[in-house]
């Protein structure tokens, strides 16, 4: 299995896509879902070093599965995106860090390659 591995919860196919591609380029092993329950699903056996998780998905709000994330005892790298307003993500940002994740992120919506590859470039699991 890959050191680095990256699960995206995206609702958008063509977000995930992009970053997919880009993420493959810089060395991860990638899964990409598009609902929360399949995310949950591909979790346990994927075991990734990093996720990118949208705020705003059908089924699951963002937060919640934010929780879920922490009650699993996930402690690695998370990025935080959102096409609304910066201020949600950063509130996620915030509980995140408030329940004791360390390296979080978040990023709006379009986001360009550059930022992109930088939020993935900062993981160290070399």
């Amino acid at each position: 299995m890959n050191a680095k591995r990256l699960l995206i919860v995206d609702d958008e196919p063509s977000f995930g896509e992009f970053v997919r591609r880009v993420a493959l380029d810089l060395g991860y092993e990638v899964a990409v879902t598009t609902s929360a329950h399949a995310f949950q699903q591909y979790y346990t056996d994927f075991r990734p070093t990093t996720i990118i998780l949208d705020m705003v998905i059908p089924e699951i709000d963002g937060n919640e599965l934010l929780l879920w994330l922490l009650q699993q005892g996930y402690a690695d790298d998370l990025i935080i995106v959102t096409g609304f307003s910066p201020d949600y993500a950063q509130d996620a940002r915030t509980l995140a860090e408030f329940k004791g994740l360390n390296a979080v992120s978040t990023l709006v919506k379009p986001i360009d390659l550059a930022r992109l590859r930088s939020a993935l470039g900062r993981e160290n699991h070399e």
